[in-house]
């Protein structure tokens, strides 16, 4: 597929990146946005802004559409509002999460696994996949996501932070540039209705992450507080309520994609090598 111009409904941390990525490549992009300050950043980087709900939003004919706006208790608003045109669409990507999947007790999440979401906010997220897959969208399941600015790295900046241990717990995550090349590597080989798991190779517990993130800064690891004794909020045990390996085999299989941060470690390096760059070219 030839892409000539993205349209992103809802213009966050992800749908921003493959934005700079496609604009470098001549394609025009219009992204969503709720505000008039995060448009105007928008429009500093090459996006055609729009606030949404409120504007009209000019999607031209055999655009591609990103949807991340989140999902509510009728699913999805952005295809409430533009469903019925999604056959104009070049190609439809939703973006999910593999939290749809539930607790599978560290047992491993495949696409076809049974979906048993446990959060308000996981079902939700199956009505809006029924939604767009009924209209040919490519969903793609994502874990936690990190990447530059959004890591365990800015989390060991905060001295408020401490490691939960809950002994048995695993988590799946995926680096934000690999979900870019997820998205484009869809580009290249279109398969309407599909759904992927995108994350890394190596589920690991939080608090490895965060040790391994303090060892990189050269600073001690926060201190340890054991998930029974941890003053969390509502959505915090939510999410330590839910343990699972993700498997990202259909996603290689189909596409070919391999993600170039494999494991916490690699991509933890690159989010400290990037921050490294910044601050010297700040100076």
């Amino acid at each position: 597929m030839i892409l000539k111009q993205l349209a992103a409904f809802g213009c966050g941390y992800v749908a921003t990146a493959l934005a700079v990525r496609l604009i470098r490549r001549g394609v025009s992009v219009t992204g969503t946005t709720r505000t008039d300050k995060s448009a105007e950043s928008l429009r500093e980087i090459g996006i055609r802004p729009c606030i949404w709900p409120g504007e009209d939003i000019p999607v031209a004919p055999e655009a591609a559409w990103l949807i991340s706006v989140p999902p509510d208790g009728n699913g999805c608003p952005v295809f409430r509002s533009f469903g019925r045109r999604a056959d104009e669409s070049s190609w439809i990507g939703y973006l999910s999460t593999t939290g749809v999947y539930g607790d599978l007790d560290g047992g491993w999440a495949f696409e076809e696994t049974p979906l048993a979401p446990q959060s308000r906010e996981a079902v939700n997220r199956v009505s809006a996949e029924t939604q767009w897959r009924n209209v040919g969208a490519h969903i793609f399941r994502l874990p936690g996501i990190y990447g530059p600015g959004r890591s365990a790295i800015d989390r060991i900046k905060d001295p408020q932070t401490r490691r939960i241990v809950k002994p048995g717990q695993v988590f799946s995550r995926i680096h934000r540039d690999d979900i870019v090349s997820a998205l484009e590597a869809s580009f290249s080989r279109p398969s309407p209705g599909s759904i992927y798991n995108v994350c890394d190779d190596e589920p690991a517990p939080a608090d490895e992450v965060l040790s391994y993130a303090a060892a990189l800064m050269r600073r001690p690891p926060p201190p340890a507080i054991a998930f029974d004794k941890a003053d969390l909020s509502p959505a915090a045990r939510r999410f330590y309520a839910e343990c699972k390996r993700v498997s990202n085999a259909r996603l290689k299989a189909s596409l070919g994609w391999r993600p170039l941060y494999p494991d916490y470690r690699s991509g933890l390096a690159a989010c400290m090598s990037e921050e490294s760059d910044n601050v010297v070219d700040a100076k």
